[in-house]
Parts: C-alpha cells; structure tokens; sequence
C-alpha cells in the first residue's frame, strides 16, 4: 500500500489528523504528509486543515476494499473469479481488462476503481469518474464462441443492474435502450460492453458499468441530466461496497448462463424497465433521424420502432435515443 493510499485511508473517518501523528505513523516526514495531502486534493477532495487539529476530509469516504466485496459475495460467485482487484486510480477499468492475457483467464476477471482518468461511455463519449463517489466496475468473461452469439448481452446485464437497485426499495428506475440506466429521465448509469477475439470464437467479452452513487452538483462536465441514488433514497448510509458486490454477483450470473440462454431468456423482463415503451422518440445516426414510437425489443435485444412504414428493427447501439420534443 503506498503513503497515498495509507494516508486516504486514514482520513476517510472524516476527523482530524495530525500531521506529526500521520507522520510518525508512516515513518515519513511532514513535508512527504504534505505532498500526499496536496494529492489527495488533486483528486478532488476537500481537505480542512485545521491548526491545533490537524487534516480531515470534508466528507467521511467509504473506500472501496477488495476483501469486504469479496466477503459479501457468495460462494458461488466466488468460484466463478478468477481474481478481484480495486485500484486507487486507473485509466479505464475496461481498457484494463482488454489488455490481460485472455488465455490465462479460465474464469471472470473483476476491476474496480476509484477514480478513472480516461472512463468512456458509449460512441467514445468521457464518462466523468471522480473519486470516490460511484461505482466504476468491469468484468471480464471468455465465451467459446464468437461474438455474434452474444447480441443483447449489454441489454440482460441491465436487468442484473435491475434486479439489484429495485431490492433497495428505489421507485421509478428503468432501462432506456440500449444501455442506460435512468431516473425519472435523468441518467442514473450506463453500461459499456467491448469483445476482443476471433470473429467465430473464442472470444473475450468486457462489460463496464459505471453507477452514480453520490455524485455532486460541481460535476458540470456531463451533456445531460443526470442523477445519483444519494439523491435518490436520501440516504448517506449506502455501501459501496455492499452494492459492488451484489452487482458483480448480479453480472456473473447472467455472464455465465448466457451463451445458452441468449436474451429471449431476459426479454419480457427488460421490458418491465423499459422507460421508452409506447413513447415517441427521435432516433440520431450516422444515417440520419428517424421518428416512431418504441414498442419495446426483439428477442436479439434489437429496439422495435413503429414508423410509418411499420415496425422497423433497430440493432446498432451507435445511436441516440431521445424523446421526441
């Protein structure tokens, strides 16, 4: 564990600290205290200093913590890992995973982070990741066979997101095709999925969900309307902890069972979420905008639009959907 990481560490409580404490502690100097807490601050965290007291965070940080996730999941997930790591800073938690040596992998690698620099979210858009506030989370599973037999996978892994924020008592959440996660029509998360390998198998598939948890009103850097479950449940007593390991456990159910089942196992279910059933919209591509009203999903996860040409079959996720105005 570096200083950067003991010193966050302690601080999380949010009470004072002593420099000198903090210090001797580590068998630093002040100066090397100082430098850290001049780090943390980079990463966007308010620090008090206070003379006489000490240093504290402004607000207590439940920090993310690769044994207590894994103390929460059950046994049976935890024979479906192959290993679990939460990482203080990290580019992309996605990229990470893209770049292990695949074949090594016989079962689900897990990533989670703190803080991203370079998170995406769907068509290369920045997904804003600041620390310690959300839940910014890949897996990585190996199919046997190529990439075509997993359409709709992005669309079930929303349901496992589904299935475990609707167990937390939270009205008026949904799906909005294909991989958003929404609140009364602000986004509440997002789900990215990448696959690396051969066009007819094996295959590596990497899912990244990032999940608002107590976003704040200083994140000025996101396009659209936006909210977090903080807000949400007005609670301040949610476990990010807690609720990583219920989504990973949620995530690797459907992973593991997906190349038999497909997505007609999770179709009428996704459709109980969907936020866009029976509404119009306007739909963005590179071809254009089309306008019809959402009739919910085919058995591939492809969106049905009703034009006036009829039911037209949307299966490309490199669009934008928006209600029609």
């Amino acid at each position: 564990m570096s200083f950067f990481e003991e010193i966050l560490g302690k601080l999380s409580d949010g009470r004072f600290h002593s420099g000198e404490v903090l210090a001797n502690e580590l068998h630093i100097s002040r100066a090397a205290v100082w430098k850290q807490l001049k780090k943390i601050q980079s990463m966007g965290l308010s620090v008090d200093a206070v003379r006489g007291k000490g240093y504290r965070l402004q607000y207590p940080l439940e920090l993310l913590n690769t044994e207590l996730i894994m103390d929460y999941l059950s046994p049976e997930a935890m024979g479906n890992i192959h290993d679990l790591s939460v990482h203080t800073e990290i580019d992309s938690t996605n990229r990470f995973l893209l770049q292990l040596d695949h074949e090594l992998c016989e079962k689900g690698v897990v990533c989670l982070a703190e803080r991203q620099t370079m998170g995406r979210g769907r068509r290369g858009r920045q997904w804003v990741s600041p620390f310690g506030a959300n839940i910014y989370l890949s897996v990585m599973w190996r199919y046997a066979h190529g990439p075509a037999q997993l359409s709709g996978l992005s669309l079930a892994l929303g349901v496992a997101v589904m299935r475990v924020l609707s167990s937390y008592a939270i009205e008026n959440i949904g799906l909005k095709w294909p991989n958003d996660i929404y609140w009364q029509q602000k986004k509440l998360g997002g789900i990215l999925v990448e696959i690396a390998g051969e066009t007819n198998g094996p295959c590596t598939l990497v899912a990244g969900l990032g999940l608002n948890v107590s976003m704040t009103d200083g994140e000025n850097d996101i396009d659209q309307p936006w909210t977090c479950l903080q807000d949400i449940t007005q609670s301040e007593n949610l476990s990010r902890n807690r609720l990583a390991a219920e989504l990973i456990e949620q995530m690797l159910m459907i992973l593991q069972d997906y190349s038999q089942k497909g997505f007609s196992a999770y179709q009428q279910e996704w459709q109980q979420w969907d936020v866009m059933f029976n509404k119009a919209v306007s739909l963005s591509s590179t071809a254009g905008e089309r306008r019809g009203i959402v009739q919910g999903v085919d058995s591939e996860g492809g969106l049905l639009l009703k034009t006036s040409q009829g039911i037209e079959v949307i299966n490309s996720g490199e669009v934008s959907l928006r209600l029609q105005s």
